[in-house]
Parts: structure tokens; sequence; C-alpha cells
């Protein structure tokens, strides 16, 4: 069974919304099933600081072993970090996808579109139903 957090966002595309101490700003990842599902990560492509974003505009890339997987942005905003240590270290996406392995984070155009993205208990449900 996956790893699902009951603090974070999710969306159909197995990216995170994580909270962080500032309330304008979020941190963004893929989830630990995503991860599972690609296998061993061995080179990511994020955005520069400043970068923009719609909601579900492409923000990069992952590749793995297995497969070469956009990356979407959960919600609009702007880059304000990027997790430059998956440069040197992609892998820890797999070791650590919602500590170490957080990819980007966005300042919140819109507070509100956050209530589009569903908690843990409905993102469980739909890998329950992915994965029949």
């Amino acid at each position: 069974m996956s790893d699902v957090p009951d603090n974070l966002l999710y969306t159909e595309d197995h990216e995170y919304v994580k909270p962080t101490d500032d309330a304008n700003v979020v941190a963004i990842g893929i989830t630990d099933y995503a991860q599972g599902e690609l296998g061993d990560i061995v080179y990511i492509e994020l955005p520069k600081v400043g970068a923009t974003f719609g909601a579900h505009d492409v923000f990069g890339t992952v590749e793995a072993v297995k497969a070469v997987s956009e990356l979407y942005s959960p919600i609009a905003g702007e880059v304000v970090a990027v997790n430059d240590r998956l440069d040197k270290e992609p892998a820890l996406v797999n070791s650590a996808p919602y500590g170490d392995g957080w990819m980007i984070k966005l300042r919140l155009k819109d507070a509100g579109e956050t209530k589009q993205l569903m908690n843990a208990e409905a993102y469980e449900a739909h890998l329950g139903s992915a994965s029949h």
C-alpha cells in the first residue's frame, strides 16, 4: 500500500501539495504511488525560480529507468524555490517523496484553487479505483 499522508492534498496525476511555513507557498512533488510506478528515477527536469504556471500546466519531467513522465502543476502560481539536490540525487524522489524529494515550491496565485484537490481519503479511493 502506498504512503498517503493525511496533511497533504493530491491530484489525479499523482502530484501532491504540501503546506509550508508560509500560508501562500506550497511544496509540490510526486506521490509515493507515482514514484513506485515509475521505478528508479534517474533524472528530473525542473523549471527555474520565477517561472509561472497555470493549474495542469506541465512544469517538468521525471525520467525513470522504465519511462519518462510529465509533471503537472496542481495549481497556478510562481516558482519560488527549486530542489537543486535532485540534480545530483534524483533518487531522493524514490526514497523520500514527501520529504527531501520535493520538487518545487510555488507561491499560490489563488489559494482557493486548493479546494479542487483531493484529500488523503479521496486520493486513496482514487488509487483503489485505478488499481482494478
